[in-house]
């Protein structure tokens, strides 16, 4: 439990990975409800911490919010800049108990918050508040899931530094249940087809408004029973999918539309940050290069601790 890239089988933890992306949805659902659109969606997902997963400052009048997915406590942390705290404990329950003791717990610090009472991006919306079914959760393998996640985290900030055009932040989305981080080229790109489960079209237009090459880590689910890393991009560009792609294990995916690296191989390689690294960069580089790209004008070194960016 202490290897910084431990294994991580989707069978062992497929039913908690189902339980934790639900209960996320309720969690994000309450930064989404209080907080103002931001371009892309920005403003909807968690990000990774210190202890697991969270919210970041939500604003609530003249205060703020922040909801913390606790792996170490295994507690779903609530706290606010006026002191006022609350914790919801992390353990098999159904869905809507977990719904109903957040909002409970946001109600007795004084910020009550009504959200979007059902899932998103799934093919079942059941309301959160009538999911009675017995949920599993194991916080042995939601730890184990959470740590490498950290290691993914650090690897896509890495690889962010290299581009000086617009970048998203590295977001773990909550409604696809992905850590991920996109590079944008610049120009428009035409508009999404939409048809996502229980998402509105006008939300992933919106998303998709511009060309991107985005990369990211899934965890399995969804009829994937695989743990992998990925790279697409939208518009996809003639040839992106024959692109010479690193390492062998990669393989693109024409269902989906994406390049595939499985986790085993990253975790089991000898320096996993330089495999890594190099999907990412190659996965790029296929996209920007397919879809004529200014990669001169875009990217840039490595960013490096405590040295600013030479400006040529």
């Amino acid at each position: 439990m202490t290897a910084p890239w431990p294994p991580l089988p989707y069978a062992a933890w497929k039913d908690s990975c189902t339980t934790l992306h639900l209960w996320s949805q309720v969690v994000g659902k309450v930064r989404l409800a209080r907080t103002p659109w931001l371009n892309h969606s920005w403003q909807t997902p968690l990000y990774v911490t210190a202890r697991g997963l969270g919210t970041g400052p939500i604003p609530c009048g003249d205060k703020v919010l922040d909801l913390e997915f606790d792996f170490i406590a295994q507690v779903l942390a609530l706290r606010l800049s006026d002191g006022g705290a609350a914790e919801v404990r992390l353990e098999p329950k159904p869905v809507a108990a977990f719904y109903g003791e957040v909002m409970g717990a946001l109600a007795r610090i004084g910020v009550p918050v009504a959200i979007h009472g059902a899932p998103n991006e799934l093919p079942e919306a059941t309301p959160f508040a009538e999911d009675l079914v017995p949920r599993a959760y194991d916080g042995v393998w939601t730890r184990r899931f959470w740590r490498v996640l950290v290691q993914a985290d650090r690897v896509m900030r890495q690889f962010r530094t290299e581009f000086v055009g617009k970048a998203s932040p590295v977001h773990f989305f909550w409604g696809g249940f992905d850590l991920a981080v996109t590079r944008f080229s610049g120009r428009r790109a035409p508009p999404h087809p939409g048809g996502i489960p229980h998402l509105p079209d006008a939300v992933t237009r919106e998303a998709y408004s511009h060309e991107v090459a985005s990369v990211g880590f899934w965890p399995g689910g969804g009829g994937a029973e695989e743990v992998f890393f990925y790279a697409y991009a939208y518009p996809e560009p003639a040839g992106f999918s024959t692109a010479a792609v690193v390492p062998d294990a990669a393989r693109y995916d024409g269902t989906l539309g994406e390049f595939l690296l499985p986790y085993e191989a990253v975790r089991t390689a000898g320096d996993p940050d330089a495999v890594l690294l190099s999907f990412f960069r190659s996965t790029y580089a296929g996209a920007a290069d397919a879809g004529g790209w200014d990669r001169a004008a875009l990217e840039c070194a490595p960013g490096e601790p405590g040295r600013p960016r030479p400006i040529g």
